[in-house]
């Protein structure tokens, strides 16, 4: 199934409905710290609500980390510096999808690691910056999952 992937979230509130997210959805969901917080939060708990339990998560210390325990056949992450549209890529269930950080988003250093069409952008009106991460996430994330027959749902 598919993996989320928060590059250094900062926000426990976003991580937490991020959770309540891959909970439902059967995403495993990767942090890459530093966190922004501690993993026992009260606003990270309230917003997961009782979802922590069902939700498969891990914390790595590095992306390279992630990359080396997971081992992804595909990368694909979300940029506001990406021209390649999220819905006109073909999701496989294997993918990981990876988001940055709600104040700095992916450094350029990952985003010019990885080849152009794996960067997707999510359409939005000019001049604005960008949307809430957990809004983000759920987007691209049920896409995906939309493409992929929402396999496992009941």
């Amino acid at each position: 199934m598919f993996r989320v992937v928060l590059y250094q979230p900062k926000i426990p509130p976003n991580t937490g409905n991020i959770i309540r997210l891959c909970a439902n959805s059967g995403a495993a969901l990767h942090l890459i710290e530093p966190l922004g917080f501690a993993l026992d939060d009260k606003k990270l708990r309230r917003a997961g609500l009782d979802y922590r339990e069902f939700a498969r998560l891990r914390v790595h210390v590095s992306l390279e980390a992630f990359i080396e325990a997971e081992n992804p056949p595909r990368l694909l992450a979300c940029s506001k510096f990406a021209v390649r549209p999220y819905h006109e890529v073909a999701f496989k269930l294997d993918d990981a999808l990876l988001f940055g950080s709600e104040t700095d988003g992916l450094p350029e250093v990952i985003r010019t690691a990885l080849p152009p069409e794996h960067l997707l952008k999510i359409p939005m009106l000019p001049n604005n910056r960008s949307l809430n991460l957990s809004n983000a996430v759920a987007l691209v994330l049920y896409e995906a999952w939309r493409q992929c027959g929402f396999e496992g749902a009941g």
